[in-house]
């Protein structure tokens, strides 16, 4: 066997032998896109407009897309270990949702009217605790992301954390 097949042969394997565990598919969720728009570059800056103390700062270093989706999670259903790349804005508009973080694997419990802020590349999992014959949970997610990251690409699927 030449050194170059060898060496090949050695990447694959080790490839193989470290390559992480298969991630946590989601379950009984629904996603149903509301709208997708195509920003360019955005440099807003309101310093110069204020509205009484309040002020925005917003600016990308490329093309920009703001997406809005709603989400729909089932009885006991969950999203899924997974991350985005990019902050994602969420407001919980029916039931509730147990928003659990990759860091200690601890919950926090959001309900219909609540919102937070997903950090970008923060491995999380969403579900919903309500029994069997409860209404759906749902929620509606607001991304500002780079331009191509729209529906599946998007999500970026995370294994479960060893914390968990």
């Amino acid at each position: 066997m030449t050194f170059h097949l060898r060496l090949a042969t050695s990447l694959i394997a080790a490839a193989l032998v470290n390559a992480p565990a298969w991630a946590t598919p989601p379950s009984g969720v629904a996603p149903a896109p509301i709208a997708n728009g195509h920003f360019g570059t955005l440099s807003v800056n309101t310093a110069d407009d204020k509205t009484g103390h309040w002020g925005m700062i917003l600016k990308t270093l490329d093309d920009t897309d703001v997406g809005v989706d709603r989400i729909t999670i089932q009885p006991q259903g969950s999203t899924g270990w997974h991350a985005h790349p990019s902050p994602v804005f969420v407001t919980v508009t029916q039931g509730s949702i147990e928003w659990y973080d990759d860091a200690l694997c601890t919950s926090h419990v959001y309900s219909a009217g609540q919102s937070f802020i997903e950090g970008a590349y923060r491995s999380h999992n969403v579900r919903n605790p309500a029994t069997a014959g409860s209404p759906p949970a749902e929620f509606v997610a607001v991304v500002i992301r780079p331009v191509g990251f729209v529906g599946l690409a998007f999500r970026l699927d995370r294994s479960t954390p060893s914390s968990c």
